[in-house]
């Protein structure tokens, strides 16, 4: 019924659609990069990322207010976070806190020691100083990826190059998967990413694991806990999964050397006290994941029902967002821009939108209207 390929073969979501494990595409998802195996290079006038709604009030001045924001991959549920003391805001973060904080995310992720845990201003913080503490000159990516990765690499000068195969990123000084991928949610399986890590240990190679969207894979999908003693770092999110994108906080789990590096580059009070507050809180409820996890499974169960009543196509995704296939998604995405709904859309793959998970009943009758 939802037209996808037999390769993919391991269940995202409860009656849903299925993530594709180690079938991997040619290009890059937001960056038009060349075909596999391929050097491309990319300007710095990069297409947008999801959530710009400025950009889409202005593309659409006549759209209703307000937005219905579904260009992101971030829970429509956000934690439901104690406020922090006013401390949290009145003075400088406590280097006691943040090791608190850092402990809890090791916990979470599964990290024996938290002391190879660092926090930072969000993921893409450190994306952008990894290849300034981790020199290379060829970076190979897996696949239509996140276009930030192959981004900032350029800027210092590395020659980047996808490819297809997960077996040729051994012939890169740095490779990077992105696992469960964004766009199409391709799962790399954790016994390759572990061999992967394995042999890039033994040459003295740096494999990048980009986790942003794992928090409701559960551990079996994660290297996090699986870390070799040096050669690997793995990302994780934490405003993707709890809902809090505009906290801005990530982390980065490696081996302790490495780790240092980066809390060195990070400086002093890398993160803001109410970071630090509302991280510890979220990481530390398991039990709130656990609960959100069924509560998501079921609203991307409603969106998948909605884009497949509009002739949409399902062709990936992960339990944050659905990655769908049309003929007319331009028109579509014009068509939900008209009433005040922002889709993803890829200038590389005009059949393609994206769709975060709308939360409420409401959200998902405004998006079948808009379909209709």
């Amino acid at each position: 019924m939802l037209g996808l390929a037999a390769a993919w073969d391991r269940p995202l979501l409860r009656g849903s659609i299925r993530l594709r494990d180690e079938t991997f595409l040619h290009d890059n998802a937001d960056a038009g990069t060349e075909s596999a195996g391929r050097v491309f290079e990319r300007s710095e006038a990069a297409p947008a990322h999801g959530g710009d709604l400025s950009a889409a009030r202005k593309n659409f001045p006549a759209a209703p207010e307000p937005w219905l924001d579904l260009s992101t991959g971030v829970n429509p549920h956000c934690y439901p976070f104690q406020i922090p003391p006013p401390e949290s805001f009145a003075r400088l973060p406590d280097p006691a806190a943040l090791a608190t904080l850092e402990s809890a995310a090791a916990a979470a992720f599964g990290v024996e020691r938290a002391v190879s845990v660092v926090a930072a201003p969000g993921t893409q913080a450190i994306i952008n100083w990894l290849p300034h503490l981790l020199p290379a000159r060829r970076v190979g990516l897996l696949g239509f990826t996140y276009f930030e990765h192959a981004r900032a690499w350029g800027r210092v000068g590395a020659q980047t190059s996808v490819v297809e195969d997960i077996d040729a990123l051994e012939k890169f000084d740095v490779a990077i998967i992105v696992n469960p991928n964004n766009p199409d949610g391709r799962l790399v399986s954790l016994n390759r990413l572990r061999d992967l890590a394995d042999r890039f240990y033994r040459s003295g190679q740096l494999l990048i694991v980009d986790e942003a969207f794992a928090d409701f894979l559960g551990p079996s999908a994660c290297l996090a806990p699986h870390l070799p003693p040096s050669g690997a770092v793995v990302l994780r999110s934490f405003g993707k999964a709890f809902g809090l994108p505009g906290l801005r906080l990530g982390f980065a789990a490696s081996a302790p050397d490495f780790a240092a590096k980066l809390r060195a580059a990070l400086g002093c009070w890398p993160v803001s006290g109410a970071a630090v507050a509302i991280g510890t809180q979220a990481l530390a409820d398991a039990a709130w994941l656990g609960r959100m996890r069924k509560t998501l499974e079921e609203d991307a169960e409603k969106l998948d029902a909605i884009l497949i009543e509009a002739g949409f196509t399902l062709t990936g995704g992960t339990p944050l967002f659905r990655l769908a296939e049309a003929a007319d998604a331009q028109r579509r995405f014009n068509q939900l821009g008209e009433a005040g709904i922002l889709a993803r859309r890829f200038a590389e793959r005009p059949r393609w939108l994206r769709f975060a998970i709308p939360g409420s009943d409401a959200d998902r009758a405004r998006l079948r209207a808009a379909l209709a």
